[in-house]
């Protein structure tokens, strides 16, 4: 079983986009993130359930798709690091993927 970590660039977006929300619907807002932690949790039995992501074509490095929403991570032989999390409008960056390591 895997260990999900989130980095803390991964928590800041999360964060923001919630802020976001907020502004026009707060208690939505709060179930979006409460639902996104929920996602992710699948991922300690499955850390490979997540589809490559298509920008980098690199089997360690997978997203789960949620709603608009990207949540990247790096697969490793025991952890699973959230790394970001995205509005699925926009493409990812090397500089989106920054690690806590």
């Amino acid at each position: 079983m895997a260990q999900v970590r989130w980095t803390s660039q991964a928590l800041a977006d999360l964060e923001s986009i919630g802020d976001f929300m907020a502004r026009d619907a707060p208690s939505f807002a709060q179930v979006f993130t409460d639902r996104v932690f929920e996602a992710v949790k699948r991922l300690e039995a499955f850390p490979q359930s997540g589809r490559v992501v298509p920008e980098f074509n690199q089997d360690d490095l997978r997203e789960i798709i949620f709603g608009s929403y990207r949540i990247v991570y790096l697969v490793s032989e025991e952890d699973v690091n959230i790394l970001t999390v995205f509005h699925s409008s926009r493409l990812l960056k090397p500089s989106d993927l920054v690690s806590d390591s």
